[in-house]
């Protein structure tokens, strides 16, 4: 992202025009970063509660009164009978960077002996699944896909989630490739694919088998691959061959020829780029469905060319320090809080989390009374009077209004910070471009005070930001090669040490302990788990949860709106005006059986809790589905609630992320 600076001002903001990937150009999100920075709304002095809490009456308060009573109120935890582990950092990427999310914070956390948070909101489930089949989350180049003869968009809504790749997507159409969204939603994505296959939630597993079932039985599989790189073939032919396509569209709605058709395609195509996202890993099964899907590039040999292979994500092949980044040394043996289950943490000790009740809670880079599953449980959490809340944030949102103190914590155009990324290969730094605003700081900054304010005397604790950098960057892995900070200062991105495309599996090489991909995986077993890919359906289901089904007939799906990226940017005018209201996307039959017409105020309900939306009635979504585009700060909606309300705290299967999407309701007429 290039800053236009004029007189101390940012002005405006733009793509890197240099940039192989990002190409000149910057979601419809991040174009609005410079009125986001200078919202009239912005919080620019430390502010200290004198209201009621949620009542989000706060006065402007010194920071050297703000940290020194911070200071002593967790101190006061730390040295009572419950001790540190009373104390609860709660982040995650609200403000991305290697710096401001995971760095001094981890340090301080770390040396004060507090709970540990196991941050799984986002990728858990579908990274432990890759990690289970080809060994870590790495996947396929998207710079190869002009190569590509076949592209599965699978639950990803590339055109508001991940638009740089799109380019990419058009460049392999324009030479021959067909395009494919599968999606329970016809999205605006889906739009513009070839095809749109819309498929029940949760069931992406089962099409996956299916796929693989047509391959055997058509003799379309890369039998050489399978010898070579593989491990279990025997044992992933036989538990395909259960999986029908008629039993496959019983159980994912895609009619039998459609998925005969897609598994031929596959079978056929030489490079079939599979895209996937973290929607379809947000349910009972998330982790085996992200490791099934990962099959199925091995089981044809597509991994062998460019446009080849299957990518959730990049990020592992980014070997930072994080080691020397956040200090894990520095911690004694403490509870480790999963961040999904907040309500229970906060209202619920016996519940699991073991280990003394949790007295502070330490907020930044989140907005969790708006994101965290099962909302009315945190805002019960956090409503607690004997709870001290402080929240690190740039602006006054639905977490911070339950605040004893709220931070100003500085913007991406006001620090310095290091990337990686989920969708290429080039890292970045982050040069701060204007001054902080008012009295914000990074929080690495703010981390640095309230230590040394608590005596939590350490040299790592000291570490300027520029250190820091220099420290994430001192990595051994020979992909980081050549990527230094003199470097990233001269051009402000470097590409790893990577091929251009990378083929990081065309002759197997996968970082498995077998050095396969593992169809078989006997880590799965010692878990306790199917070690062959399977099927595992959500939790409320008609398989598993027959009874709840009868009751609440429709499964939500509450993705971002197209304007937000979760809460960020719910506040921003233009944004939200874009956005409208909160609505609820209802296909026709489903409608008409409950006399809901368009424009009409509904209430998504079930036994978690209730929010109202305006009904947008359409085909564009599968009979038996809604969608709610979310995350709308409860404060700024009409009832104050928002799709959290109805969400549960349960787990996946694989790396104990969140189930948003599993998640059956009713919909009917608002009263």
């Amino acid at each position: 992202m290039l800053v236009t600076v004029e007189h101390g001002r940012a002005v405006r903001v733009a793509g890197d025009p240099d940039h192989p990937f990002t190409n000149g150009f910057l979601c419809a999100k991040v174009n609005r970063y410079v009125e986001r920075t200078y919202h009239r709304d912005h919080v620019l002095h430390p502010l200290k509660r004198v209201g009621p809490k949620g009542s989000g009456r706060f006065e402007p308060v010194s920071w050297d009164a703000a940290l020194a009573d911070i200071a002593g109120r967790l101190n006061a935890i730390a040295q009572s009978r419950e001790g540190p582990q009373a104390i609860l950092p709660y982040s995650y990427a609200g403000t991305m960077g290697m710096l401001q999310g995971s760095s001094m914070d981890r340090r301080f956390f770390h040396r004060l002996g507090a709970s540990k948070l196991n941050r799984t909101i986002c990728s858990a489930a579908g990274a432990a699944g890759m990690q289970m089949t080809v060994g870590a989350n790495i996947g396929a180049d998207a710079e190869g896909m002009p190569e590509s003869d076949l592209v599965l968009l699978w639950g990803t809504n590339t055109l508001t989630s991940n638009p740089h790749l799109w380019p990419f997507v058009r460049r392999a159409r324009e030479r021959g490739a067909r395009v494919v969204a599968i999606d329970p939603i016809r999205t605006r994505t889906a739009a513009q694919c070839d095809e749109w296959i819309g498929i029940q939630p949760g069931t992406d597993a089962a099409l996956a088998l299916g796929m693989m079932h047509v391959v055997f039985a058509r003799g379309l599989e890369d039998a050489d691959y399978l010898a070579r790189y593989t491990l279990g073939e025997a044992e992933l032919r036989a538990r395909a061959a259960e999986f029908t396509p008629q039993r496959v569209a019983a159980i994912t709605g895609v009619d039998a020829a459609t998925v005969e058709r897609l598994g031929e395609a596959f079978g056929h195509a030489k490079a079939a780029f599979v895209r996937i996202n973290y929607g379809l890993q947000r349910h009972a099964g998330g982790g085996m469905a992200v490791r099934t899907i990962a099959c199925l590039p091995a089981v044809c040999g597509h991994w062998r060319r460019p446009g080849g292979g299957v990518q959730l994500s990049t990020s592992a092949n980014f070997q930072f320090n994080k080691r020397e980044l956040e200090r894990p040394d520095l911690s004694p043996p403490v509870r480790t809080i999963n961040m999904i289950r907040l309500g229970e943490a906060l209202t619920r000790p016996d519940a699991g989390v073991g280990g003394p009740p949790v007295r502070a809670l330490v907020v930044y880079n989140s907005n969790p009374a708006a994101v965290a599953p099962d909302r009315n449980a945190v805002l019960r959490g956090l409503a607690r009077d004997d709870l001290f809340t402080v929240v690190l944030e740039h602006f006054q949102t639905d977490t911070a209004d339950w605040a004893d103190y709220v931070l100003p914590a500085t913007t991406q155009l006001e620090h310095w910070d290091v990337h990686l990324a989920y969708g290429h290969h080039y890292v970045t730094l982050n040069r701060p471009s204007i001054a902080p605003l008012g009295e914000a700081k990074p929080n690495t900054q703010i981390f640095r005070d309230l230590a040394a304010r608590m005596d939590l005397d350490h040299p790592s604790l000291r570490d300027d930001d520029v250190t820091l950098i220099r420290q994430a960057l001192d990595a051994q892995g020979e992909k980081m090669r050549g990527v230094t900070f003199e470097t990233l200062l001269a051009r402000g991105w470097a590409r790893l040490n990577v091929p251009t495309p990378y083929l990081p599996f065309a002759e197997g090489g996968f970082p498995t302990p077998s050095g396969k991909c593992e169809f078989r995986s006997e880590r799965m077993l010692e878990m306790g788990l199917d070690p062959v890919p399977a099927y595992t359906p959500p939790y409320e289901s008609p398989e598993r949860a027959p009874d709840l089904v009868a009751r609440f007939p429709l499964v939500l799906v509450s993705s971002p709106a197209h304007q937000f990226l979760n809460s960020t940017f719910v506040n921003v005018d233009a944004l939200r005006r874009g956005a409208g209201e909160p609505e609820c996307v209802v296909h026709p039959r489903d409608a008409e059986r409950r006399g809901i017409t368009a424009g009409m105020r509904v209430a998504v309900s079930n036994d978690r809790g209730t929010f109202t939306a305006v009904a947008r009635v359409e085909d564009s979504i599968r009979e038996g589905v809604v969608w709610a585009p979310s995350v709308w700060w409860g404060k700024l909606t009409v009832d104050g609630a928002n799709a959290n309300q109805t969400t549960s705290q349960r787990e996946t299967d694989l790396g104990h992320g969140p189930v948003f999407y599993d998640n059956r309701v009713e919909v009917s007429p608002a009263d």
